[in-house]
């Protein structure tokens, strides 16, 4: 007589679980969205960071283009033009002397 040995755990949930083949198969399209597909889940993530960062940066710079735009429009007029010379540049007129005052703990470096 043969004598068949009865597998333990078929009647457990868990090993009809286990022993389904739709599972496994959805349990391989998981892991392969996740981590080895060219879309998954991680380079979208990596990815939606650099579209951030790059919308940042579009908004700055274009904050940094008004600024720019109002002081282009500034320096149309001479006397703004002679004012940001002065200021920016420390250009002066001949029959000028121009003196720099620097005071103890003055954040702007010395230029060597």
């Amino acid at each position: 007589m043969k004598s068949k040995m009865k597998n333990p755990y078929k009647d457990k949930k868990w090993f009809k679980l286990l022993g389904n083949k739709y599972v496994w198969v959805l349990l391989f399209f998981v892991i392969w969205m996740l981590f080895l597909d060219n879309y998954s889940y991680f380079d979208h993530r990596f990815l939606d960071q650099q579209v951030n960062e790059l919308q940042d940066n579009k908004k700055y710079y274009q904050d940094e283009i008004k600024k720019d735009q109002e002081q282009i429009k500034q320096l149309k007029n001479p006397e703004q033009i002679e004012k940001y010379a002065r200021e920016k540049y420390f250009m002066k007129k001949d029959s000028e002397d121009i003196y720099i005052i620097q005071f103890e703990g003055d954040t702007i470096p010395d230029k060597e």
